[in-house]
């Protein structure tokens, strides 16, 4: 599975950007896709997950009611509209695939596969 992840940018605190992330090769409905992000001098942190399969979502506290996760199974892309943007929310956006379902859905060690990340700087 390739993942293409686009859409970053900057952005004045409380805009808004919508990331895509593009899936292509085996894709199957057991996978679930995710977005996690790295800030500076960070560890890398979960911020949101859907299921392929049944389009359940999950997102961190610091996120909810902010993000929004959606599917588009027709052209195999994962959305993440972030609305009311912070300047903590400025980090690199990693889009994430995977089925290994003994794992939860913020834990990485779910996903097999990685996109390359999109930089998103919030400005206050």
């Amino acid at each position: 599975v390739q993942l293409q992840a686009s859409g970053g940018g900057l952005v004045q605190a409380g805009g808004s950007l919508r990331l895509a992330c593009a899936a292509s090769g085996r894709t199957g409905s057991s996978y679930r896709m995710a977005w996690f992000r790295q800030a500076p001098g960070k560890e890398r942190e979960f911020v949101s997950a859907i299921s392929w399969s049944d389009g359940s979502t999950y997102y961190a506290d610091s996120v909810k009611g902010r993000f929004t996760i959606s599917r588009d199974s027709a052209k195999n892309t994962v959305h993440l509209q972030m609305n009311s943007l912070k300047p903590e929310d400025t980090a690199v956006y990693y889009c994430a695939a995977g089925g290994r379902t003994a794992f939860y859905y913020s834990d990485s060690r779910g996903y097999d596969y990685r996109g390359q990340g999109t930089q998103v700087t919030v400005s206050s």
